[in-house]
């Protein structure tokens, strides 16, 4: 482990909920749920501010409308929350080559290796310009966690939650995880930490005084040996600039189950048209094509088929994924179906399917394979409002879906600069309302590029600091 602080740990607060309360004047300081919105739907994430009420990620979204009732309850809206994503981890790019994303809000960086940081003191003012940046780049705010290993540093950006900085100086960390609950340190889950309790292990200090031998005997070899280190606070994994992408999948959860095996056919064309496109907006192909069927009983099956080549010909990966559905038992209804591709390549090979698929693909430009005969295709969706989505009418500009149903959609007219914005109700099929844009966070950005970074930090945004030790002195926390 090194001896400075010099890994960083970001992790944005409440992302996709930050995301629309910064989007939506009238959702400022209130309680917000963003997710799946129908009887299975799940939370995604939530504002603090629903946190409250004891609403938490992956919660069941029925669970969540019991628990904050009065929340607003949006669908998400993933490509504004990659573009935001992009502008953070284009920050974090210019403090160090080496940037670790874990997901859309949340990556490890190593200082030292950019030259940012080498000592206590420049980490923790690289930790205070990032944040001011991404303040500035994108209105929303990230708590950092800056320490000597990733494990620490993530621990640190923890502790920082909401919008602060907590950095561990090194030679205090034994010290500082100690007193911590046994659920502070990686892998160690609900299972684990019942079986850490019910052996008297409550506590990462008590980990410790264990010993290595008695956690080999309570959890095995492999995790024993791990859970021993963390205790120790021994971490030697270094920051991986990139994390190789195995597959790449799409997946839906339908609100009632579908018994129609014909309808179950259009589905998976559909999954396999967007995994395409998925997969194309990376600049990758596959060779395996994946199919996902989850049914009414819960029962998950999984059928694979490999080709020749990589392809990402929308027309190969249906007719492959078609010949995989054929060898599943759908009776009884399908509550989840997914289309993915794996055996990644960066380019794509002419093989045997794809020149098969070739004419078919020309076809279907007119008239795609998937569509249903006219007796089983679904309801029109041409005109659905999902709740939160950006909208435009042609008089009162741009706004944003309340909610719809019984063929209205109430929309309410604001932007992320306007003040709070006013409410109107129109018909579904309203002509002079439309589907519309993100509009950026931050005003005057184009093309969703915020305004510049600032070159220093400023003196506000002084963050509070864990300290111990001969460590930097704790400061509040804005």
């Amino acid at each position: 482990m090194r001896s400075a602080p010099t890994i960083l740990h970001l992790d944005m607060d409440a992302f996709f909920a930050s995301v629309e309360q910064a989007s939506k004047p009238s959702l400022r300081g209130k309680a917000v749920v963003v997710g799946g919105l129908g009887p299975r739907g799940v939370v995604a994430t939530c504002s603090y501010e629903a946190r409250v009420f004891g609403v938490h990620s992956a919660m069941p979204m029925g669970q969540a409308r019991r628990l904050a009732p009065h929340a607003a309850y949006l669908v998400p809206r993933f490509e504004l929350y990659r573009s935001i994503s992009e502008q953070v981890m284009r920050l974090l790019r210019e403090l160090s080559p080496l940037v670790e994303p874990l997901s859309l809000d949340e990556a490890f960086v190593d200082l030292e290796a950019g030259g940012t940081a080498w000592d206590a003191e420049s980490a923790r003012l690289a930790g205070v310009k990032l944040r001011t940046d991404i303040r500035i780049v994108t209105g929303l705010t990230g708590s950092v966690g800056l320490a000597a290993s990733k494990m620490l540093a993530k621990i640190a950006s923890e502790e920082a939650k909401p919008d602060g900085l907590v950095l561990i100086p090194p030679g205090t960390e034994r010290a500082m995880l100690e007193p911590m609950t046994v659920r502070t340190l990686p892998g160690v889950g609900p299972a684990t930490g019942d079986h850490l309790r019910r052996a008297g292990i409550t506590t990462v200090g008590e980990i410790a005084e264990a010993g290595e031998d008695e956690l080999v005997r309570l959890l095995g070899k492999a995790h024993g040996h791990a859970l021993y280190a963390m205790a120790l606070a021994r971490d030697e994994r270094p920051v991986v600039a990139e994390r190789e992408t195995k597959s790449v999948s799409v997946e839906d959860t339908y609100d009632v189950d579908i018994h129609d095996r014909v309808r179950v056919g259009v589905e998976v064309g559909r999954l396999a048209d967007r995994c395409v496109r998925r997969l194309r907006a990376s600049g990758l192909s596959g060779r395996t094509i994946v199919l996902k069927v989850r049914r009414y009983d819960f029962s998950t099956l999984t059928r694979s088929e490999t080709l020749r080549g990589p392809t990402d010909d929308p027309a190969v990966v249906r007719e492959a994924a078609a010949r995989l559905l054929d060898s599943v038992d759908t009776t009884g209804g399908v509550r989840l179906l997914g289309v993915g591709v794996s055996g990644l390549a960066d380019y794509t090979q002419e093989d045997l399917f794809a020149q098969a698929a070739e004419g078919r693909a020309e076809e279907s430009a007119e008239e795609p394979e998937t569509e249903p005969a006219e007796e089983h295709r679904p309801a029109p969706t041409e005109r659905r409002w999902p709740a939160g989505h950006d909208v435009r009418h042609a008089q009162l500009g741009h706004g944003w879906v309340q909610g719809s149903g019984l063929g209205r959609v109430t929309v309410r007219f604001e932007t992320p600069y306007s003040q709070v914005g006013r409410v109107r109700t129109f018909p579904v099929d309203d002509p002079e309302l439309s589907p519309a844009e993100p509009l950026p966070l931050v005003a005057g950005a184009e093309g969703g590029e915020a305004g510049q970074p600032s070159s220093l930090p400023r003196p506000a945004s002084l963050p509070k600091s864990w300290s111990g030790g001969g460590g930097p002195a704790a400061t509040s926390r804005p």
